[in-house]
């Protein structure tokens, strides 16, 4: 059953076009400034504006293992509701998928109820515990790449076999980089000048670049292609920056988060726990201006959802994480968008493109012929978000309350409708 996008403003080779967008066993067969109506399922978009659909590259849908927290189904919800048609999944999960064996529940869960695509990552260690391999050469046909995400991989050896199996393998290693002899005992917020004013015991920055910059200097090594998970800190940027003009394979992203709040924002409450934690307004600022000049090449909010009394405990004692696919693309429009910081369609490409573009992902345009994965915004919608309405079972945001100028109307899956808001609200 096909239908009719009809009179919307639509992303067309990286500029806005008023056009229909006709829809038709799960492909885009049409794209014209006026197509006909007669027996077509028009669905009427005049002021809403049609791009490709969100892609995440960090994510964590909890099943199989900790469905308490969260669910393909429940995540997979949340994704399309905040625009996402395409997520990967990190393999922090029980068991973790470290081969193909322990590898099938995932992919059963995400065959029987994801609502969008979902493409997992396979662990880099065997259980995530940094001491052998996992069966990498085994899951590489099933995974978008290689992760321990949560854990840094400790040993400079071990990370040089992952990335020369990887290479071999023709799959990235997406690193969650920390090192674990320069954390502090119970550090839960970034080690500055909030922490020390408030007594908290901090996360130092060297702990994520120190990590970084070893695996750039095995990069240069190995010629494996890397991927920085979530960077938050701007030696970080500098350290990637300057990769990237050697002309190193090295890609990274940051979370919507870092890109609009710092440590000064903090509240001593678990949804304001993540790791790495919320750094400094030089940090937050040398993030923007990675964003910027092509240094971050992707935006992806690291959704990790807790059960509320896992989040209950203040900063101090809540597990890390927050919940991000319902709300970064209005966060990102009101913050960075609407008041000129970066334009849309830079946001656009780290939504939507880029990623899809580093890590092989089908998509990412909107053209004739192209499977219809598609993201219709509304721009003029203010509203407040409320964490009680999400789709995730997760519910620890820091942006709680916040009011934003922008929605997701609907996101369209494969040529289906998975998620629909065409509703009109004032705040």
């Amino acid at each position: 059953m096909g239908f009719l996008l009809a009179g919307g403003s639509v992303f067309l080779n990286g500029t806005f076009k008023t056009a229909d967008v006709a829809v038709e066993d799960g492909r885009i067969v049409s794209i014209s400034p006026f197509l006909p109506r007669e027996n077509q399922s028009v669905i009427k978009i005049d002021h809403l504006f049609v791009v490709p659909g969100f892609v995440d590259v960090h994510v964590h849908l909890r099943e199989p293992g900790f469905s308490y927290k969260e669910t393909i189904a429940s995540g997979t919800a949340a994704a399309a509701a905040g625009g996402y048609t395409a997520v990967c999944s990190m393999p922090n999960l029980k068991p973790v998928p470290d081969g193909p064996e322990t590898l099938q529940p995932e992919l059963d869960a995400i065959a029987r109820a994801a609502k969008i695509h979902v493409y997992p990552y396979g662990a880099i260690t065997a259980g995530e515990q940094g001491q052998f391999l996992s069966d990498m050469a085994g899951m590489a046909p099933s995974v978008a790449g290689f992760s321990d995400d949560g854990r840094g991989v400790q040993s400079d050896d071990m990370m040089r076999a992952a990335m020369k199996a990887a290479r071999a393998l023709g799959k990235p290693i997406v690193a969650h980089c920390e090192v674990n002899e320069l954390l502090s005992p119970g550090g839960c917020v970034h080690d500055g000048t909030w922490a020390k004013a408030h007594g908290f015991p901090g996360i130092s920055s060297e702990s994520e670049w120190r990590q970084i910059e070893r695996d750039i200097g095995l990069v240069r090594e190995t010629g494996c292609q890397y991927h920085v998970c979530h960077i938050s800190t701007k030696e970080s940027v500098d350290l990637i920056r300057r990769a990237k003009a050697d002309g190193l394979p090295v890609t990274c992203e940051t979370g919507p988060h870092y890109l609009v709040l710092c440590d000064q924002d903090l509240q001593d409450e678990g949804r304001f726990k993540m790791n790495p934690p919320l750094r400094s307004a030089a940090d937050r600022d040398a993030l923007i201006e990675g964003l910027l000049d092509g240094t971050v090449d992707c935006i992806a909010t690291d959704h990790a959802p807790h059960c509320a009394e896992e989040k209950s405990r203040g900063l101090r004692q809540s597990a890390f994480g927050i919940v991000g696919l319902e709300t970064a693309f209005p966060i990102l429009y009101t913050q960075l968008v609407e008041t000129g910081v970066i334009p849309l369609e830079l946001l656009l490409d780290r939504l939507c493109t880029r990623p899809r573009r580093i890590f092989g992902l089908p998509g990412g345009t909107v053209s004739e012929g192209a499977f219809a994965d598609l993201t219709v915004l509304d721009l003029n919608r203010p509203h407040a978000i409320v964490s009680s309405a999400f789709k995730s079972m997760g519910r620890a945001t820091p942006f709680d309350g916040w009011v934003v100028a922008a929605a997701v109307a609907a996101t369209i899956c494969n040529g289906k409708l998975v998620y629909t808001d065409f509703r009109r609200e004032d705040v």
